[in-house]
């Protein structure tokens, strides 16, 4: 399931942000790259113990956990805290596979990576190119959001960065251990709270949005891994 989650950030959250990653330090951003992702990867990264990276960090899981769409698609168990990437000057990233376990640094705490997801922080305009093109059975899904919008996608997916020839495209970068592994039964469980919440908004009374909670609630309950 891929879906874009709009407006994470407030616009005054996003250009403090900008502000702040315009005068951050950037390093080689393979830093965080696998053995395969590093062949690949063409940009800048902000160090993980970097100020600025932290309170950005602190700033998104806050908007995330307020956030209705994410947590219905998502059903978050844990989030690996935020990352901060930059592509300018024909930076790219080729087609890879997250890495399935991601440690989290300074704990012994490690995250499944179920879904990965990108915040952008760079208007489409700002820059040509640095489009996240993900891949899955229905074909290639090309996706360049408006700033402060999240796109959210299986770590399973093949995907990619295409080279950027203008401008620098900004954004954030993290993963997302799931209450629910599987990707099928996880969209399964989110179009049924979607359906049920329009019901609930539609026919306010109606017997049957008792039964379907009921239901969906059941299923949350046998397939959950805590």
């Amino acid at each position: 399931m891929l879906i874009s989650i709009p407006g994470v950030l407030s616009a005054e959250q996003v250009a403090r942000a900008q502000s702040a990653l315009d005068q951050a330090s950037w390093v080689d951003g393979r830093v965080t790259a696998g053995p395969q992702s590093s062949r690949a990867k063409q940009n800048l990264q902000l160090p993980e113990d970097s100020p600025v990276a932290r309170e950005l960090a602190d700033m998104i899981l806050g908007a995330l956990q307020r956030n209705p769409l994410f947590m219905s698609a998502a059903l978050p168990l844990k989030v690996f805290p935020p990352l901060f990437n930059r592509y300018a000057g024909g930076h790219s990233f080729g087609s890879h596979v997250d890495n399935a376990i991601r440690q989290v640094p300074g704990t012994p705490h490690r995250v499944r990576t179920d879904l990965s997801a990108t915040l952008f922080f760079a208007a489409p305009d700002a820059y040509d190119g640095g489009e996240l093109v993900v891949e899955d059975t229905y074909g290639s899904h090309r996706v360049k959001l408006p700033a402060g919008d999240m796109v959210l996608y299986p770590s399973t997916s093949l995907h990619y960065v295409t080279p950027v020839t203008r401008g620098a495209r900004v954004a954030s970068f993290f993963w997302i251990q799931s209450l629910i592994r599987d990707d099928g039964q996880r969209r399964l469980l989110f179009d049924m709270d979607t359906a049920i919440q329009r019901l609930a908004a539609d026919v306010p009374d109606h017997q049957s949005t008792v039964q379907l909670t009921g239901v969906y609630h059941n299923l949350l309950r046998q397939w959950a891994e805590l």
